[in-house]
């Protein structure tokens, strides 16, 4: 072994020790938010970041089927009670009254402050004799023996109302002392993680801890657990994706090494023409851990790919070299590497349009594609070679090579077959021009149609946000984003009235402005005055005034107490509930947001609710459709992955240029690559799909893997030796790999995986095809005569 393939060897097993270090500390990732932009303006970095971090991504909700309604009520009530002693979760909420223990004092204290109803005319005589007079009608039902006790400090009733303002308007009905979907059929259940929709890792922890409580909770009973919500379905993705990614790596895996070892007859030369492929597989995850810090699954599926291009480079070195001589000898470095170097470098020009696209997800897979290739490359050309036994030989697949000429050769004829394919499709794409991209980002979603429903079906009857329009609001500091949330709620209030509205969850209602705690609490009048007015209130009821002495204490003293603030709420659920609604961006501004529920049964009134913003005269108040916002911005740069793509094509046009000084090389080296993107594009439109950024990674790798197919054919074409039968044999066994490995990724049930092997796999098929039509005829004779000994 020369002293350069051992320092080759020795780069080799470091840079692979590295590579296996990294992956192995490497952070996995499923949320789509990875698709969207990386540096978006200031209101479009509001909806990703509400993707990633917000209120909403923290929310679980929870459905308890089956059994009978007690057992159901039983298991809820059992089930909130485990939730809430685990630190993963910062509020539980079923409609029990013990789903305000821990918050219980704090909203006692801060009554007055925290209570819309307080104000001058509550605690006029007219207004506590109402207000009483409430208070003693529910003492009089069921519900009102948790409050007896409460009647000497609060007769106002000023927690219960503060309670039922903090749950949802249009909430789902109590039954058996819980929450119950409009049928009955459903106990509900609200949980709010400590983590965020994004941390995948601790919302799979806070997935598992309901699912293991729930288990605890319904031991015995029949009962089932129904889950949704923006972190739980984080979870399903990462899982799905992982189990399709296993699945299909292994199948793809077999169903490659089968073809290579009917080809090679030599377990050595299986084992060793897979090294390049497991090599690039982890250059390429290590790469994009260290690039983006955290590893897309759609990265990982994407990774079962590279099995079916870089083991096209093993498969050229095997077959290609000659056959007296030894694998990876100076003769095919000569004669065949600089072709295999050009095509690598080709897929680099392409794939670098996704490294500019300005999106995350596909900056990954160009990433991904990138060095993952050029290291399955670069281990072919340096390290393989000095891996192989002195005594490597294949079995000779020249016969194969000279059939497929002969095949060609007859082919050839068809030739204005190509010209009229690039006609077709391109009046095809003109005529499909309107629907044929998809605009929505949401067809990039691995979640079932099925657990979407589920979703809307529990929001509908817990009467929560449905996670896709509210209004924000910002100010300079925290105080001035209250005042602005309140000035949207008062208009908001005439809407919920008016049942143009279902409800809203305003920041406010956890944490009023200073403004408005104070006039509230200047609403409250002193000792001597309320006594006065109690014992006018209370004429002609059972309830004496002097026993309202204690009521009298807290009045005056929240009078002289200092107001709520954030700091006080935080650790617990109304501090996590008010964390998520206002906080503060990078810029230093702090935003509001008001969360809105449309009318049961009607859909939400964009018009109306842009009326009510605007009339409210908050600084800044923006609508937001979070879909709308989000599918025009995934269509935005969705057009600039295109025109990156465009560039992308035009630097493998430069650098073909560059390499073969010959215009007429280079189209006969681009020809088959655009009449296959063009039928292939063509057919999707067709058949009716629309096409997705991930349809535009698989146009993208059609390039990529084709190039090598029209650069082999361009150096037949230019250098007539004796080695055509095996490079035919080299790209035809090449191509079945490419086709079988992609062809079983179309059969994923991700539709962004399933996208990118359905175009792949025909893409390049049709590349060769078309490639050898284009070949000289001549030169599929002289490759087919030469293995029989006849003249050429």
């Amino acid at each position: 072994m020369t002293g350069r393939r051992r320092a080759a060897l020795a780069i080799w097993l470091v840079g692979l020790a590295l590579c296996i270090w990294q992956v192995t500390q490497a952070r996995f990732i499923a949320d789509l938010s990875s698709f969207l932009p990386a540096a978006p303006t200031a209101e479009q970095r509001l909806l990703v970041d509400q993707l990633r971090d917000g209120a909403l991504s923290r929310v679980v909700l929870l459905g308890i089927e089956g059994a009978n309604a007690p057992t159901r009520a039983r298991i809820s009530l059992a089930l909130a009670e485990a939730l809430r002693r685990d630190p993963r979760f910062t509020a539980v909420a079923n409609g029990a009254a013990s789903g305000f223990e821990r918050e219980r004092g704090l909203l006692l204290d801060h009554r007055y402050a925290l209570s819309a109803a307080v104000t001058p005319q509550r605690f006029t005589v007219e207004g506590l004799r109402a207000a009483i007079g409430e208070t003693l009608d529910l003492l009089a039902s069921p519900a009102g023996m948790a409050m007896k006790s409460l009647v000497p400090r609060d007769p106002t009733g000023e927690l219960l109302a503060i309670v039922e303002r903090l749950r949802p308007r249009e909430g789902p009905r109590m039954e058996g002392g819980v929450w119950v979907s409009p049928d009955g059929d459903r106990a509900l259940l609200v949980a709010r993680t400590r983590a965020s929709g994004s941390d995948t890792d601790a919302q799979s922890l806070a997935v598992a801890a309901i699912e293991g409580a729930f288990a605890a909770a319904a031991q015995g009973a029949t009962a089932r657990l129904a889950m949704t919500g923006p972190g739980v379905f984080s979870v399903r993705a990462r899982a799905l994706i992982e189990h399709d990614v296993e699945r299909l790596a292994a199948l793809s895996t077999l169903i490659v090494a089968s073809v290579l070892l009917l080809v090679y007859r030599s377990p050595v030369a299986l084992v060793l023409g897979l090294v390049p492929v497991a090599c690039g597989a982890l250059a390429g995850i290590a790469t994009v851990s260290l690039g983006f810090g955290a590893v897309h699954g759609i990265t990982l599926g994407f990774g079962t790919t590279l099995i079916g291009e870089a083991v096209d480079y093993s498969i050229y070195l095997f077959v290609q070299s000659e056959r007296s001589g030894r694998a990876g000898d100076d003769g095919w470095i000569a004669g065949f590497w600089p072709t295999i170097r050009l095509g690598v470098l080709t897929s680099i020009a392409g794939f670098s349009a996704l490294l500019f696209s300005g999106l995350p997800g596909l900056a990954q897979l160009g990433l991904y594609s990138i060095s993952g290739l050029a290291v399955a490359a670069l281990v072919t050309r340096f390290v393989l070679p000095a891996l192989l036994p002195a005594s490597f030989r294949i079995r000779d697949v020249s016969p194969l090579g000279t059939r497929v000429a002969w095949v060609a050769a007859r082919a050839a004829r068809f030739r204005w077959v190509a010209a009229a394919l690039a006609g077709a499709s391109v009046v095809v794409l003109a005529t499909h021009r309107g629907p044929l991209w998809d605009p929505e980002l949401s067809r990039l979603n691995p979640i079932s149609a099925d657990d979407r429903a589920l979703d809307r079906e529990l929001r509908a009857a817990l009467g929560a946000s449905d996670a896709r329009n509210m209004i924000a609001v910002s100010g300079a500091t925290a105080e001035a984003a209250l005042e602005s949330a309140e000035q949207v709620g008062s208009q908001l209030d005439q809407l919920v009235a008016g049942g143009a509205l279902g409800g809203y969850e305003s920041p406010a209602r956890f944490l009023p402005s200073a403004a408005a705690q104070r006039e509230r609490l200047a609403s409250l009048p002193d000792a001597d005055a309320l006594r006065l007015r109690l014992r006018a209130a209370l004429e002609g009821t059972a309830l004496r005034a002097d026993k309202l002495e204690p009521f009298v204490a807290d009045v005056q003293r929240a009078r002289s107490s200092a107001l709520l603030t954030r700091e006080q709420l935080a650790g617990s659920a109304l501090g996590a509930a008010l964390e998520g609604l206002l906080f503060r961006d990078s810029s230093g501004r702090w935003t509001a947001l008001v969360g809105l529920t449309p009318a049961p049964g009607k859909p939400l009134d964009s018009g109306a609710v842009r009326s009510a913003a605007a009339a409210s005269g908050a600084a800044g108040a923006v609508f937001l459709d979070l879909k709308a916002e989000i599918d025009h911005l995934y269509a935005g740069y969705f057009e600039r992955a295109l025109v990156a793509s465009a560039i992308g094509l035009a630097l493998i046009v430069a650098l073909l240029f560059a390499t073969l000084r010959s215009a007429r090389r280079v189209a006969r080296v681009m020809a088959p690559l655009a009449v296959a993107v063009l039928a292939i594009a063509a057919c999707h439109a067709l058949m009716g799909t629309r096409l997705s950024l991930l349809h535009l990674v698989g146009l993208l790798l059609v390039v990529a893997i084709g190039s090598n197919y029209a650069l082999f054919f361009d150096r037949m074409a230019e250098h007539v030796d004796d080695s055509a039968p095996r490079t035919l044999a080299s790209l035809a066994i090449a191509n079945l790999t490419t086709v079988a490995s992609f062809g079983v990724l179309s059969l994923s049930s991700i539709p962004v995986l399933q996208s990118i092997g359905s175009t792949v796999a025909a893409g390049a098929f049709l590349t060769l095809l078309l490639a050898a039509i284009q070949f000289p005829r001549g030169e599929h004779q002289r490759a087919h005569h030469h293995r029989h000994g006849k003249p050429g």
